[in-house]
């Protein structure tokens, strides 16, 4: 037979797992990572995006795994208020964010490779993330020598711009002039044919 004692303490254990069945599931991580692939050149600053809700104070960890899949490096770590480790290699090169992004400052062809972002709560499993990140470097030889060919073009357009338009000037002189002297040989044809026919009628 059951006591009021123990009526009681059944009803406050239903209560608890009724409110811890209702409350468990809200203390669940979400991660969502909004631009799984990242494109960038060299000597840029990407942000490497990402957002997570939880109830608590989550722990954050960056990692980096390149794309030959040397084992994961450690970037940054940290727990809002409590700590935050950041490896050496990126200590001047790296910013974090309260919604657990982060930001890398002048990107290499080395930076290229795999972002792995991890939250982690007390209460809670561990939530992952993956970014890839692409680097492309700038072929500054090459836009160099581009930039000289285009000069060269413009100059050699511009040397036979001129050429045409002195050829065209002489060849309007050398016309001119033909024309002239054969207005001349016509005059002179002229002038011989009246001195001919005035010495006929003199004779």
């Amino acid at each position: 037979m059951r006591t009021p004692a123990d009526g009681r303490n059944g009803t406050f254990l239903g209560l608890t797992f009724c409110f811890t069945g209702l409350c468990l599931p809200t203390l669940g991580i979400s991660l969502l990572v909004p631009q799984p692939i990242i494109n960038a050149t060299a000597a840029e600053n990407i942000l490497l995006p990402v957002e997570h809700s939880c109830t608590g104070i989550p722990a954050i960890k960056w990692e980096y795994m390149s794309n030959w899949g040397w084992g994961l490096q450690n970037i940054i770590s940290w727990k809002a208020g409590i700590y935050v480790n950041v490896s050496e290699s990126y200590d001047t090169r790296v910013h974090r964010y309260e919604n657990g992004s982060i930001q890398l400052l002048n990107v290499g062809m080395k930076d290229a490779g795999y972002y792995v972002v991890t939250v982690v709560e007390e209460l809670g499993a561990p939530k992952r993330g993956i970014i890839i990140l692409n680097v492309y470097e700038v072929l500054y030889e090459d836009l160099h020598f581009v930039v000289v060919f285009i000069a060269f073009l413009a100059a050699t357009a511009a040397i036979l711009i001129c050429f045409i338009w002195v050829c065209d000037k002489f060849v309007h002189i050398f016309w001119k002039k033909l024309r002239w002297l054969k207005e001349q040989a016509t005059e002179d044809i002229q002038l011989q044919t009246i001195e001919g026919e005035s010495m006929e009628e003199g004779c």
